[in-house]
């Protein structure tokens, strides 16, 4: 037995005033982050008085190509544009159990296949309130909740972590590279500045055609895979195998570091972004294309994870904005990344301690990133076997 989507929830109609709204409460499909990973900060707010409102256990879906997978569910009460649905839960409905309905791939599957317009295509309304939902009481629906949502609790948990972590490793650097607290905050005589050619090299990536492309367990990583909050994902590129032109060094490996070298976005946000590889999730090979760079270290004394934690200095990324050319494509000089100047020891070995810390927590990093892909995996894999009765819980006491 199926119910309808309408059936469990309805759409939301009041508004709100968008003056009692920040860019943190406010959300269009723009903050809406793809893959069912929630949000980010407006980058603004709407121009008219009044706009959607949302409450605290609605679930919010981008209604503008369904693909991307845009969800989230509401932790506090806010605003958000028309391009947005949102879904309030009825009463003989657990609202988080509302959430992973529509979380479910077979959601937005049915929501593109309903969908009108080609380049932008939305979904239809009327048609995604027809959508089948399983009917379950309101006790396994919680169960069903429960279970998934300490799945999502433990990967948010990583990435709490994962962002303490970065905070250590820009603390250390800062201390070490600017502040100079080992030394008393002075610069010490046998210091230089110098500037990063002088301790690494830089590889361009590989020029591929779209006809060299073939579907395999071979990651291509490119601009895409860099979001605007400064993080790197392969996840949902793997897709080629290039031709024998490509060179051994357009590889690229675990913890290298890879540097956004144009902006499709034509406002430079990305750019001068430096990423390392923290995963491979489990792909054979990481490929990248030419609107990267990877920085590899001369010196025995710095590590791929010192290269890492050098260039992902606000610093960096400062000269790099001074270094963009172009109007149709934005993008990087030449120059950019090996006249960037900083001060470091005339003995590289002195960086030994400052080393050996940012790699011990990268690994970190890497470690808890490696767990986040296997919990995506089994949540990924329990949902619609739950939402299909598959696996039954109705008895289970949680």
């Amino acid at each position: 037995m199926k119910y309808n989507l309408s059936d469990i929830c309805s759409f939301r109609k009041g508004k709100t005033d968008v003056s009692t709204l920040d860019k943190g409460t406010y959300i269009s499909t723009e903050n809406m982050i793809p893959n069912r990973e929630g949000i980010t900060t407006a980058s603004s707010l709407p121009t008219v008085d009044l706009t959607q409102e949302y409450k605290v256990g609605d679930v919010l879906v981008s209604n503008i190509r369904p693909y991307f997978k845009k969800i989230w569910q509401a932790k506090f009460n806010g605003g958000c544009s028309n391009d947005v649905l949102v879904f309030a839960a009825k009463k003989n409905t657990d609202a988080s159990f509302l959430y992973y309905v529509l979380a479910n791939d077979e959601f937005f599957t049915y929501s593109m296949a309903t969908s009108k317009g080609t380049k932008m295509p939305r979904g239809d309304k009327t048609s995604i309130m027809q959508y089948p939902v399983p009917v379950f009481d309101l006790n396994t629906q919680k169960n069903i909740s429960s279970i998934l949502q300490s799945i999502d609790d433990k990967i948010e948990l990583n990435q709490n972590i994962n962002k303490n972590l970065a905070e250590q490793i820009k603390t250390i650097c800062t201390a070490w590279l600017s502040d100079y607290a080992p030394f008393g905050g002075i610069l010490p005589n046998d210091w230089s500045e110098m500037s990063l050619s002088s301790i690494a090299d830089f590889v361009n990536g590989y020029s591929y055609k779209g006809t060299e492309l073939t579907e395999s367990n071979i990651a291509m990583a490119t601009i895409k895979n860099f979001d605007r909050k400064g993080g790197f994902k392969l996840d949902g590129y793997k897709e080629i195998i290039p031709s024998n032109k490509l060179k051994d060094t357009q590889h690229a490996e675990l913890f290298d570091t890879l540097v956004a070298h144009t902006d499709l976005t034509q406002n430079a946000e990305v750019i001068g972004n430096a990423e390392p590889v923290m995963s491979k999730s489990g792909y054979d090979d990481i490929v990248f294309s030419m609107d990267l760079v990877k920085v590899v270290p001369k010196s025995k004394h710095i590590s791929k994870f010192l290269i890492a934690a050098i260039l992902q200095d606000k610093k960096f990324k400062a000269h790099c904005l001074g270094y963009v050319n172009g109007t149709t494509v934005l993008h990087l000089s030449k120059k950019a990344l090996p006249e960037y100047q900083l001060y470091l020891p005339d003995d590289l070995s002195v960086l030994k301690p400052l080393d050996e810390l940012v790699t011990a927590l990268y690994q970190r990093i890497s470690a808890n990133i490696e767990e986040i892909i296997k919990l995506e995996t089994l949540r990924d894999t329990l949902l619609p076997k739950l939402m299909s009765g598959e696996l039954d819980v109705s008895n289970i006491d949680l």
